[in-house]
């Protein structure tokens, strides 16, 4: 483990997703009571609004536009599909903002176990299509819109990309994957061995699929490791902590993905563990941040 991650690895609690409502108000509460893990959002010299996208139901998003902005990324939260809102994202959607130089559309879907899958991914797509179809009013080239998001919320992002790809959707012009989930299976190396990492471990991520899903099968649209065919998606970058039930379904998608002719970066932190980057006080995590940024202003220079 990397030392400065080290040390506040005795001060995260594990967190209980038997019941959600309760998670989410810790979650908060922890938020809330370490500035150091997540400081004050860098959102000055940038335009932050927030809105409703029309969909049923509307989809609330907040909207991050830096000076300049070229192209744009539709933003997906973490939290297990279960837990976080527009407000506990803010830190990390300015920062991807502000480092990418790029219109940050941070998207307040839908809920699980309340609202299960399919509901999350059709706020995601109706907010993608509505960015598509505004992108002059977003003072953006309707060319250059990414996907993006963390843990699940980049599980969402993935799932975005394959079904604008299936269904003639929205051009995307890239995939921002921080530490996605991608599989309910469990079945990789790291899902069997990693049952008490920090923040996140194979209990957990049991119950967060299982509030997804309910009962019902997983679809690749749910679970995009499951999808057969991985051509014809956008070029994307991958990153993955070494200590986290997921590495090894982020190593195997960014493999499968350029096994299919798509071009990949792929970057595994070693010493850190799922959602780490967070902890901004740390070395490793302001060089995690910045590469997200970096790699968005790649995709979107245009």
């Amino acid at each position: 483990m990397d030392p400065e991650l080290d040390a506040f690895i005795p001060l995260m609690p594990k967190v209980d997703l038997t019941d959600p409502v309760t998670a989410r108000e810790k979650l908060a509460e922890l938020a809330a009571s370490a500035p150091s893990a997540v400081a004050a959002a860098p959102d000055a010299g940038m335009e932050v609004e927030d809105r409703t996208v029309p969909a049923d139901p509307g989809v609330p998003v907040r909207i991050y536009r830096p000076d300049g902005a070229r192209g744009a990324v539709v933003w997906m939260r973490g939290g297990g599909w279960v837990l976080g809102d527009l407000d506990a994202e803010h830190p990390t959607a300015a920062r991807i903002a502000a480092a990418s130089g790029a219109v940050v559309i941070s998207v307040d879907y839908r809920r699980a176990p309340e609202h299960r899958f399919p509901a999350a991914l059709d706020d995601v797509h109706a907010v993608l299509t509505w960015a598509a179809g505004h992108a002059t009013e977003l003072g953006v080239d309707p060319g250059l819109i990414a996907v993006g998001g963390h843990s699940s919320g980049a599980g969402l992002a993935a799932a975005a990309a394959l079904r604008a790809r299936d269904e003639q959707g929205p051009p995307i012009r890239f995939q921002l994957l921080n530490q996605p989930a991608l599989d309910d299976r469990q079945e990789t190396w790291s899902q069997r061995n990693f049952t008490d990492t920090p923040w996140q471990d194979r209990d957990s991520i049991t119950a967060v699929w299982r509030h997804y899903l309910g009962s019902r099968p997983a679809t690749p649209y749910a679970a995009p490791a499951r999808a057969a065919d991985l051509s014809g998606l956008p070029p994307a970058y991958v990153a993955a902590a070494e200590f986290d039930p997921l590495r090894d379904e982020d190593i195997e998608y960014a493999l499968r993905l350029l096994q299919a002719g798509v071009s990949v970066e792929l970057h595994q932190w070693p010493g850190t563990f799922h959602g780490s980057q967070a902890i901004l006080s740390a070395e490793v995590s302001q060089r995690q941040v910045a590469e997200l940024g970096a790699a968005l202003r790649r995709a979107l220079a245009g």
